[in-house]
């Protein structure tokens, strides 16, 4: 569908719109193409109302969030890429009566900045979150985690947007979080909220600064990547998760580059990139680091980092 005709479906909506916008740059890789349109709601209503007439007209709805995990293909993206980043859709609440023991945070709040907000407070409960970018929602679609924890493990309710524009709150109770996934079935997360423990603040602030520490010793944090490159698979012999990174590193793959990507040296499930690359340099390092581990260990790896491509349905 034509961005003449997409513009119907929000020119009379509470939005903010970039035609043409350079959504690639927007990612932690900082390459790739761009989206014929780019919105971004400033109200929930507006939000809602766009999905029901995407879903209607069958027009793709793609939502952009801290652009930690995704791939921009250098052709771009087509459909209508939403932003969650206006201030009704970032804003952080605290219960307002008696000891502070639950937040909720809206979909487009920093993942980090909630998490220092939280510390500061004295209120546990993100601390595992330390050294994870992206956004609330973006961490909750994918149950963000790691060693020491996952988002899911604090989530005490999800309120969304179903495809046909209407809202729907999921108790802690109903939801499912595994192993980098939900069971959340609609495309758009609103808000969560978390309970929380009251803490010390100096003694979280410590927690916080040591798991941040030891991702940064364990993990190229300062290179342009897209986090974890692929899951952790599940070994057929033993039936238990084995690091992806491991696998890689085995099949003698750290430091292989294709252009400007390569498997980093410090962690080998990072795909870094380097001035200059572009978009098909990690795809086609991708295709490799898939069918190399499938010929060294029988394994096949999936995709943690999300690839946008005209044509391709949104993922949920």
């Amino acid at each position: 569908m034509p961005s003449t005709s997409l513009s119907s479906l929000f020119s009379d909506l509470d939005v903010d719109v970039v035609l043409d916008a350079p959504i690639g740059a927007m990612t932690w890789y900082g390459i790739g193409g761009r989206a014929d349109l780019l919105v971004r709601p400033n109200s929930i209503e507006a939000l809602a109302t766009l999905a029901k007439r995407c879903d209607r007209s069958s027009a793709t709805l793609r939502v952009l969030g801290g652009g930690a995990n995704l791939l921009v293909a250098d052709e771009g993206a087509d459909g209508i890429v939403v932003r969650l980043d206006t201030p009704a859709l970032r804003e952080i609440k605290y219960n307002r009566t008696g000891r502070i023991s639950s937040m909720k945070a809206m979909a487009g709040a920093d993942l980090a900045k909630t998490l220092m907000d939280a510390t500061r407070r004295g209120l546990d409960g993100l601390s595992p979150m330390a050294g994870i970018p992206g956004t609330i929602g973006g961490a909750i679609r994918m149950n963000a985690g790691g060693a020491f924890g996952s988002i899911g493990d604090a989530v005490n309710s999800v309120t969304c947007i179903t495809r046909r524009g209407e809202l729907v709150t999921y108790p802690g109770g109903e939801l499912r979080f595994e192993y980098r996934q939900t069971n959340i079935p609609d495309p758009l997360i609103v808000s969560a909220t978390f309970n929380l423990q009251p803490a010390d603040p100096i003694t979280l602030r410590n927690r916080v600064k040591e798991i941040f520490a030891f991702k940064k010793s364990t993990q190229p944090l300062a290179d342009h990547s897209a986090g974890c490159t692929f899951k952790n698979p599940i070994d057929p012999v033993s039936e238990q998760r084995v690091p992806a990174g491991k696998l890689i590193d085995e099949a003698g793959l750290k430091g292989e580059h294709i252009g400007g990507a390569s498997i980093s040296r410090h962690h080998a499930n990072f795909i870094i990139t380097k001035p200059g690359a572009a978009a098909e340099d990690v795809l086609q390092l991708l295709d490799l680091v898939r069918r190399r581990v499938y010929e060294h260990a029988g394994i096949e790896l999936q995709q943690e980092v999300v690839v946008w491509r005209r044509g391709d349905q949104a993922e949920p």
